[in-house]
């Protein structure tokens, strides 16, 4: 069995608050129906996985590829630091 580093990739992350839509800064203008905002304030994100949630709090990331998944806080913060 090896072990394996994860390469260092500097990623794009927006937190999600159900009262306010992502910002048009991170979300491109056409998103042909991949982001779906319920009543609850649940954001639905269809991914390669299948359609994911996103609670109030939790962070959505823009991947390598430009591909949105959703990620809890918990996980985000020790997965990812702050850079300049």
């Amino acid at each position: 069995m090896g072990k394996y580093l994860k390469k260092p990739v500097v990623i794009e992350a927006e937190q999600y608050k159900s009262y306010r839509t992502l910002s048009s800064d991170f979300v491109p203008a056409r998103t042909d129906g991949l982001f779906k905002y319920t009543e609850e304030g649940t954001l639905l994100i269809r991914t390669l996985e299948g359609t994911m949630e996103a609670k109030d709090g939790d962070w959505i990331i823009k991947g390598v590829n430009g591909e949105f998944y959703p990620c809890k806080p918990d996980i985000f913060a020790k997965t990812y630091e702050p850079v300049d």
